[in-house]
C-alpha cells in the first residue's frame, strides 16, 4: 500500500487493481484553515456516512467497500475539476455574495436568513485552495467541463440533493445545502469522494427559525464560533497581508458538542449506531 496524498480530512493510499484507500481522520478545517485540535469520532462518522450514501443513492459511484471504521476502498477515477454545490436555503456564502452584488437571484426568492428557496440552486465552485464560484459560461470557457457535462452535473446534483433532503426530512432534519464531487470512470460520470457533515449543512426541523442562525449538526458549528469570535475576519486580514492564517485552539466544550452532533446526525439519518 503506497501513500499518495493527505487532504484536509482524509489520507489517500494506492492499492492494487486501480483501487484507492481513503482513510478518514478526526482532523477539522474551516474557512480553508487547518486546526491542530481534532474532533473525536469525526473520522468514523464521515467514513460510515460515505458508505451509507454511496449505497443508498441510486447513482453510479466509485465506492467498493468499507474496510474498517475509518477506511473505505474506492475505484481510482479521473476527478472533474469542479465542486457541485446545491443550495436549498438562503444561507452561508450565498447571503454574503448576494449582499455584495456578486450573484443575482430570481424575484420570488425570499432573502430572510435561512429562508427556503423556491427551488434548489446549482451553484458550483472551482476545486482549489480557496474555492471560487463559477457560472456555466466560466466553467465551459475555463474547460473545467463541457456544456453537456455541466447540464448533466446540474440535473444530477439537484436530483441527489432532493433525494437526500427527503431522507433528512423523514429523520427530523433539514438538508440546507450539499457539496458533491464527480469523476469519470470508463467515460461515464460517477459520484465520487465522500458525503457527510463536512459536505452538507444539516439543521434540526424542530429548532428551525427563519431570520436566525440555525443550529448546526455539521461543520458549520465551528464556522459559527469562528465568526462570532472574530477569527473569520482575522483569517481574511492575514491572507490580504500575504500571510497564512493561524488557527486558534478549539474550546473543549465545542469539540465535545461537535462530536455529539456528528454522531447524532449519523444515527438519526441512517438508523445505525456507532
Amino acid at each position: 500500500m503506497k501513500f499518495l496524498t493527505s487532504g484536509k480530512v482524509k489520507d489517500v493510499y494506492e492499492l492494487e487493481d486501480d483501487l484507492l484507500l481513503f482513510k478518514f481522520s478526526d482532523r477539522v478545517s474551516a474557512y480553508d484553515v487547518k486546526f491542530k485540535d481534532e474532533i473525536p469520532k469525526k473520522g468514523e462518522v464521515l467514513c460510515k456516512f460515505a458508505e451509507y450514501w454511496f449505497n443508498k443513492l441510486d447513482v453510479s459511484n466509485h465506492f467498493v467497500e468499507r474496510k474498517s471504521d475509518t477506511e473505505i476502498v474506492v475505484k481510482r477515477i479521473n476527478m472533474l475539476p469542479i465542486e457541485c454545490v446545491v443550495r436549498g436555503y438562503f444561507y452561508g456564502s450565498l447571503v454574503s455574495r448576494w449582499k455584495n452584488g456578486k450573484i443575482s437571484l430570481e424575484n420570488d426568492v425570499k432573502t430572510d436568513l435561512g429562508a427556503k428557496l423556491p427551488r434548489p440552486i446549482f451553484d458550483p465552485t472551482t476545486k482549489s485552495t480557496h474555492d471560487v464560484p463559477v457560472s456555466k459560461e466560466e466553467s465551459v470557457s475555463q474547460k473545467l467541463v463541457t456544456n453537456d457535462e455541466y447540464d448533466w452535473l446540474s440535473d444530477k446534483s439537484i436530483q441527489i440533493y432532493e433525494t437526500m433532503a427527503k431522507i433528512a426530512d423523514n429523520s427530523g432534519f433539514i438538508l440546507a445545502d450539499l457539496k458533491l464531487e464527480f469523476g469519470k470512470l470508463n467515460n461515464e460520470i460517477v459520484l465520487a469522494d465522500s458525503i457527510g457533515p463536512d459536505e452538507f449543512r444539516l439543521w434540526p426541523k424542530d429548532e428551525y427559525k427563519i431570520g436566525e442562525t440555525q443550529q448546526a449538526y455539521d461543520k458549520q458549528l465551528l464556522r459559527d464560533w469562528l465568526t462570532e469570535n472574530g477569527y473569520q475576519k482575522k483569517f481574511d486580514d492575514a491572507r490580504s497581508s500575504g500571510n497564512e492564517p493561524l488557527a486558534p485552539s478549539i474550546p473543549i466544550d465545542l469539540i465535545s458538542k461537535m462530536t455529539q452532533r456528528y454522531v447524532t446526525a449519523y444515527q438519526k439519518l441512517t438508523g445505525h449506531t456507532l
